[in-house]
């Protein structure tokens, strides 16, 4: 016979597609494609969203911002450079109403800002609340203030009333309703102020020890020289001698919105994650069957002359083909997804999103041919090796296991995609490792059960329906060991994504939850102290944060003088030049946890340290620090790092004394607490105690939750994907073995046995296989659970005990369910024509 395997394979992937057999595999091979091209997609395009709006954001191509306001060396660079310049000034104040308009008074953050601001971006404004914005190039006139709405609200004033700011009166103009460059620094949670720059001197606002950030930005249409400028602007921040400047990026933002977006793009990679592994076990159970149905057509192929090496072509291009469809309609159906991720996520960037570019497509492609090639294609290959003998003998050419180096590559190149997916070598790890381990353990476990079933059901006295069904699963233990196992990872991944709908997202939400601490108010003196937490009590506050506040410097490690010289990083250097906010408490407050070491209550010389801190200075446990206090020394020893969730909206430190007193330094204090919803309060507060600084992060935490309830959103639109995939898995591990069941049943029912005998044995049997597969992938669920939210989302999490007898439950039920699906015609066919195409 000769037949080149081109036209061979196009012959036979037209008949098993008609036939049917396909189905299976290119349904797992779109789903994985789909659920990963729909993420890729969207990502690429939020990334270069962000990557377009980065200088919209930074208000420049270049941003240097300095502590000191020495910047005269890169305005001089930049003028070289023939690049445009703009200098702004942002600084914390108070802000105040004059006394016939009630006198209220606000924190605010003041910036000042000169001719030609912003040089990228748009600055909007309105000429009062509830007026329609406009877009503008100009800059507040001397004498004039543009405010924050919420500035208004606060101090009670309108627009064309008078701001007091220091010694100078300012007449609010016009309303700020877009700010390019606003950032999210602590300062940003304030209502902003805008000034001229020739109205700074009159407010005397600036003095020796104010607390400014001068920002120059930089701008130009010469590619190359804003590239010689960043670089030539990087290498004088890196020098050592030229400390407290810094080139800005978008990476300080504010670690809040940070976490809840780092927590999102993690959840949509790790459901995406579930339906590609769920699609490569359905893949393989697909293809297994494939090639068992296709033992006698290959054999009768090697009877009329064809060589085994046209045969296994033939396969691999069918294969091949099949896989390129399936991927190619996973790219399709991704791109129609992610525009639903697109509509979910809106306002994450300032503009709409551009397009993508090739790599989604490209990388779903690779993907869905990896699978398929990976997974697939081994059992099929065995085909082409299938003696000519099987055509009179069916107990020869039986399809054996995969070779351990076969699978093992296979295995370990789409782990090391699935890898690269996850973008995080914990969740990766984690994800891609828990099912692997996991999946040894099934097997382990289900070998175990049927050796013990064997044992326990006793013939004598057990009902018959069961003893067929325990003999049939004894018969055949490897089909046991990889139905089991298969079903209970399809299980693992069902279980794991309703924990992670229900449980984990409930976790998350009560990580940065909606009644958080929104004030914080610093500067209370300690003789305010008492009278302070009075009137938080009079007006229903009874939960609050209260924390001394002391401000020092760290001057000696282990008995050595430090500087910033003395460190490469520049926020190293940044730390040592500046003063640290220090508290102490006997007892570690709440979101923190001690990862080295030990709070000891009570401990004299002792000092918890943050651990991201200790890693950037270089502290370890045991090290002996100094700091210099307002001129007094304070001295203590490394007992303890802690890791401080900063997302909690709770008041945390950097280093901590775990004593209940610090009688040697002097201090202020501050409180965190949940406002009371009473009209007047925070003006009521500044009244009562007109130094303190109150912050509100109203707007932040409203912000936070905003994108956290459209980032569940679209974990839950995600979800519809990898449940599918569940069930596809479900299904092809049920109906794995139907041809054998069959043939068995043809059997029992040419000896004798009743319909009602074998359904009962069918569904004794995959409710069994069902119960086993639920109550192990539940328990494994738990433990990839917690660890995901211990180790990747950084959140407390407990699962509940009837997880583990839900889940045998629910699988029970699912096997039932799909066994319907999937066998309900084996009991139906004609004992003949099984038992003619057995022996045939």
């Amino acid at each position: 016979m000769t037949m080149s395997f081109w036209k061979l394979g196009w012959r036979t992937l037209w008949r098993d597609a008609r036939a049917g057999e396909l189905r299976l595999l290119w349904l797992a091979v779109t789903l994985a494609v789909a659920a990963l091209t729909s993420v890729a997609f969207f990502a690429n395009r939020l990334e270069a969203g962000l990557e377009r709006d980065a200088r919209q954001l930074l208000g420049g191509d270049v941003v240097i911002a300095s502590n000191d306001g020495n910047l005269q060396s890169f305005v001089q660079q930049a003028q070289q450079e023939g690049l445009r310049h703009v200098t702004t000034l942002v600084f914390p104040t108070m802000g105040r109403g004059t006394d016939e308009r009630g006198g209220n008074a606000r924190l605010v953050a003041l910036k000042v800002v000169e001719g030609g601001y912003p040089l990228r971006g748009t600055l909007r404004v309105s000429q009062g609340v509830g007026q329609p914005d406009a877009s503008t190039d100009a800059i507040p006139a001397p004498g004039n203030a543009w405010v924050d709405a919420a500035l208004l609200s606060g101090l009670e004033l309108q627009v064309g009333d008078t701001l007091l700011l220091g010694d100078a009166s300012l007449r609010i103009d016009r309303l700020i309703t877009a700010e390019p460059d606003r950032g999210a620094g602590f300062m940003s949670f304030a209502p902003r102020v805008m000034i001229n720059q020739q109205d700074l001197d009159a407010t005397g606002l600036v003095q020796p020890a104010s607390r400014i950030t001068w920002r120059l930005a930089v701008a130009g249409d010469d590619a190359r020289a804003l590239a010689r400028y960043e670089a030539w602007a990087k290498a004088q921040v890196g020098d050592k001698g030229r400390n407290g400047r810094r080139v800005e990026s978008l990476e300080n933002g504010s670690p809040e919105m940070r976490r809840t977006l780092e927590r999102g793009e993690k959840f949509l990679s790790l459901v995406a994650l579930l339906a590609a592994l769920l699609s490569a076990v359905a893949v393989a159970l697909a293809a297994r069957a494939f090639a068992q149905c296709h033992l006698d057509a290959a054999a009768m192929l090697r009877v009329l002359g064809l060589p085994q090496r046209s045969i296994a072509c033939a396969y691999v291009l069918e294969f091949a083909l099949v896989g390129l469809f399936g991927s190619v309609l996973g790219v399709i159906l991704g791109w129609g997804v992610h525009h639903g991720f697109v509509w979910l996520l809106a306002g994450l960037v300032a503009d709409g999103l551009p397009p993508p570019n090739l790599w989604p497509v490209g990388f779903g492609v690779g993907m869905g041919m990896t699978l398929l090639l990976a997974f697939g294609l081994p059992p099929v290959l065995q085909l082409a090796q299938v003696p000519p003998l099987r055509v009179l003998r069916r107990d020869v050419g039986a399809i054996k296991p995969m070779s351990a180096g076969v699978l093992l590559v296979g295995v370990l190149g789409f782990a090391a995609l699935l890898m690269a997916v996850s973008r995080d070598a914990k969740l990766g790890g984690i994800a891609v490792g828990g099912f692997a381990v996991a999946t040894l353990l099934f097997a382990a476990m289900a070998w175990l059960a049927v050796k013990l079933l064997r044992r326990v059901v006793q013939e004598n006295t057990a009902p018959r329906w069961l003893i067929l069904a325990t003999r049939q699963l004894a018969a055949r233990p490897g089909y046991a060991v990889v139905q089991v196992s298969s079903l209970a990872v399809g299980l693992l991944a069902l279980v794991l994504l309703v924990l992670l709908r229900t449980d984990l997202v409930s976790s998350w939400r009560q990580a940065t939850p909606a009644d958080a601490t929104n004030r914080f108010v610093i500067n209370i003196m300690p003789d305010q102290a008492d009278a302070f937490q009075a009137h938080l009590r009079a007006a229903g506050v009874s939960q609050y944060d209260w924390y001394p506040m002391i401000r020092g410097r760290l001057v000696e490690v282990n008995g050595r003088p430090i500087s910033p010289d003395d460190y490469a990083d520049d926020r190293a250097q940044r730390m040592v030049d500046r003063e640290f906010n220090l508290s102490n408490a006997e007892h570690m407050p709440d979101k923190n946890r001690v990862t080295a070491g030990a709070w000891v209550p009570g401990e004299a010389d002792g000092a918890s340290v943050e651990e991201g801190i200790a890693e950037t200075l270089g502290l370890k446990l045991g090290d002996a620090l100094v700091f210099d206090v307002g001129g007094i020394r304070h001295s203590a020893r490394v007992t303890s790092l802690r890791k401080v969730d900063w997302g909690s909206m709770r008041a945390n430190f950097f280093i901590m004394f775990p004593v209940a007193q610090l009688t040697d330094v002097p201090a202020t204090y501050m409180a965190a607490y949940r406002a009371p919803t009473q009209a007047g309060f925070d003006n009521g507060l500044l009244r009562a105690f007109p130094n303190v600084t109150n912050v509100d992060m109203d707007s932040t935490i409203a912000q936070v939750q905003r994108v956290l309830d459209q980032v569940i959103r679209a974990v839950e639109f995600l979800f519809a994907f990898t449940l599918a995939a569940g069930l596809v898995v479900l299904f092809a591990a049920v109906t794995a073995t139907r041809e054998e069941r069959a043939r068995e049943y043809a059997i029992m029912r040419a000896m004798g046995a009743q319909g009602r005998l074998l359904r009962q044995v069918q569904r004794a049997e995959l409710a069994g296989v069902g119960l086993l597969a639920g109550f192990l992938a539940s328990a494994v669920a738990m433990a990839v659970g917690w660890a995901l939210a211990r180790w990747v989302f950084e959140f407390a999490w407990t699962a509940a005990w009837w997880v583990p007898v839900a889940g045998a439950l629910t699988g029970a039920v699912l096997a039932l369910l799909a066994g319907w699906w999937g066998l309900r015609e084996v009991l139906q066919r004609p004992v003949m024509h099984t038992l003619r195409s057995a022996v045939d």
